[in-house]
C-alpha cells in the first residue's frame, strides 16, 4: 500500500495539507455563505409568516367582537321590537275590549229598557184584564154586573197594596 510507504509521506502530508486548505477556503468564501443565506431567509420568512399570522389573529379576533357585538344589538333590538308588538297588541286588545263591553252595555241597557217597556205595557194589560175578570167573577158571583169605574178603582187598590 502506498499510503503506508514511508517515502512518500511527507508528500502525501503536504498535499493533506493543501486540499485540507484549499477545502476550508471554498467552504468558508463559497458554500458557507450560501448556506447561511438560505437559513437568514428562512428564519425571516417564519418571522414574517409568524407576524401575519399574529395580524391575521388580532383581525379575527376584532372581527368576532365586532360580529358579537352587532349580535347583541339585535337581540336587544329584537326584543325591544317584541315588547312594543307585545304594549300594541294588548292596547289593542284593551280598546278592542272596551268597545265590546260599551256594546254589550249598550245593548243591555237596550234590552232592560225593551223588558221595563213590556213589564209596563203587561202591568197595564194586567190591570185591564184584573179588571175585566173581577168584573166577571163579580157578576157570576151575584148576578149583577158591577160599575166599570168601582172595578177599576178596586183592581187599581189591590195592585198598589200588593206593590207597595
Amino acid at each position: 500500500m502506498p499510503q503506508l510507504e514511508t517515502a512518500t509521506f511527507l508528500p502525501q502530508l503536504v498535499w493533506l495539507l493543501i486540499t485540507f486548505v484549499l477545502l476550508y477556503v471554498l467552504m468558508a468564501k463559497v458554500a458557507l455563505p450560501r448556506v447561511a443565506a438560505v437559513i437568514d431567509e428562512r428564519k425571516r420568512r417564519v418571522d414574517h409568516d409568524l407576524e401575519e399570522a399574529a395580524r391575521l389573529k388580532r383581525e379575527t379576533e376584532k372581527a368576532i367582537a365586532e360580529y358579537e357585538q352587532a349580535l347583541a344589538q339585535a337581540r336587544s333590538k329584537a326584543q325591544a321590537i317584541a315588547g312594543d308588538t307585545r304594549a300594541k297588541i294588548a292596547a289593542d286588545a284593551a280598546a278592542s275590549r272596551a268597545k265590546v263591553e260599551a256594546e254589550i252595555a249598550e245593548q243591555t241597557k237596550a234590552a232592560e229598557a225593551r223588558i221595563q217597556a213590556a213589564k209596563q205595557q203587561a202591568l197595564a194589560s194586567l190591570q185591564s184584564v184584573a179588571a175585566a175578570a173581577a168584573a166577571d167573577v163579580v157578576s157570576r158571583l151575584s148576578g149583577a154586573a158591577p160599575a166599570a169605574d168601582a172595578v177599576e178603582a178596586a183592581v187599581a187598590q189591590a195592585l198598589a197594596k200588593q206593590r207597595g
